[in-house]
Parts: structure tokens; C-alpha cells; sequence
């Protein structure tokens, strides 16, 4: 499991050109991990591929923990953007459903980074790692834009529902990427799910 090197957040880049620094930097990580897995990046090898001093590495990323938190928060706003609107006549449910189904895929394009990332996100503290935020707020986003909820109140615990649901999707991930179990179990798994935390209740009689 990674640690984290300093007790700091990172610097946050202020010019197009240390932005795009930062995206390099992660590219080239995320290289590494889809190839080696977590355990064997080395954080000099990042830098000297990225093209950066050692030094400009962890004052973006002071661990390998903040690194790969980056790199999923950046990935879960990329894939944000490309999710579709549900269409009218799609149930929210399913809408959510397909919306999971469509990330568990993306991941598992490339197991060892799906891998690294999810450790990550698991060993940071948010206090120190504000990428874990990021995380957590962008996929509720997703999820709420798939859901058709605008306007989540907590009189239909939208958020309540949908922080369930992540967490069940995580654990679903995890098999996945264990070989627990089959993607047909994983499919059932999260279609109950959904079905279950945001199908409409019957009205009462």
C-alpha cells in the first residue's frame, strides 16, 4: 500500500505551462503503472521521463499516494465529460446503471492502473490529499446527471443514495479486478443495486 511521503498537499499549477507540466507527469505515470503496477513506480523514473526535475515532481505530487489520487480525479472529470445525457425514455436507474457499467469498463482497459489508483485513493486522507474531494464529488456529479436529479435536497437523500451506491461500485470494481467474479455477476450486481437505492417508490395506497 503507498504511503505518503509529507503530511502537505501539493502545489497547484498557475500558468498553462506548469499545467501542462502536471498533465505530462501524470501521462507518463499512468504509462508506468498500466505496465508495472503501483509497487514498482519509481518516482525519479516519472520524473526523468516526464522531463522534470526531481524536485518539480513532489512539489506537485509529494507522494506516490497524491500522484495516482491526481491522476484518478483527472480521469473521473475526463470521463465526465464524455458521458451522454440519458434520454427521455431511459428509466434513471438504468440510466445510472449504464453510467457504472460504461466506468468499469474504462478501468479495466488497464487493470494494474485501475489498480494504483484505487489503492491510492484508499491509503489518502482528504486532509492532505485534495484530489480524494475531487473524486468523490466528480462521480457524484456523473451520477446525479445520469440520475436526471438537477437539484439534490436531502429530502429524497439523493446524496445519501448515490454515496451508497459508489461504495458498492468500488467493491464490485475490486472483484473485478480480484477475478472474483465474473463481469455477468458484476453486471447483476450493480443493475440490483441501482434498482434497489434509485427506483421510484410505489406511491402509497
Amino acid at each position: 500500500m503507498p504511503r505518503i511521503a509529507e503530511d502537505r498537499a501539493g502545489a497547484e499549477p498557475t500558468s498553462p505551462r506548469q499545467r501542462a507540466r502536471r498533465q505530462s507527469i501524470l501521462k507518463v505515470a499512468a504509462d508506468i503503472a498500466a505496465s508495472t503496477g503501483l509497487e514498482r513506480v519509481q518516482m525519479h523514473e516519472v520524473a526523468k521521463s516526464a522531463g522534470v526535475a526531481i524536485a518539480t515532481l513532489y512539489r506537485y505530487f509529494p507522494s506516490k499516494t497524491h500522484l495516482f489520487t491526481a491522476l484518478m480525479a483527472d480521469q473521473i472529470e475526463g470521463f465526465a465529460a464524455r458521458v451522454p445525457d440519458r434520454a427521455p425514455d431511459t428509466p434513471p436507474e438504468d440510466a445510472v446503471f449504464e453510467t457504472l457499467g460504461s466506468a468499469t469498463r474504462n478501468l479495466l482497459r488497464r487493470p494494474a492502473l485501475a489498480t494504483a489508483m484505487i489503492q491510492s485513493a484508499n491509503a489518502a486522507r482528504a486532509s492532505t490529499v485534495p484530489d480524494l474531494t475531487r473524486i468523490d464529488s466528480g462521480f457524484i456529479d456523473v451520477l446525479l446527471r445520469a440520475w436526471g436529479v438537477e437539484e439534490p435536497t436531502d429530502h429524497h437523500i439523493t446524496r445519501l443514495r448515490l454515496r451508497l451506491l459508489i461504495l458498492l461500485w468500488y467493491g464490485v470494481l475490486q472483484s473485478r479486478l480480484n477475478q472474483r467474479i465474473t463481469p455477468q455477476d458484476a453486471d447483476a450486481d450493480l443493475r440490483m443495486a441501482c434498482h434497489l437505492l434509485l427506483a421510484p417508490e410505489p406511491a402509497a395506497g
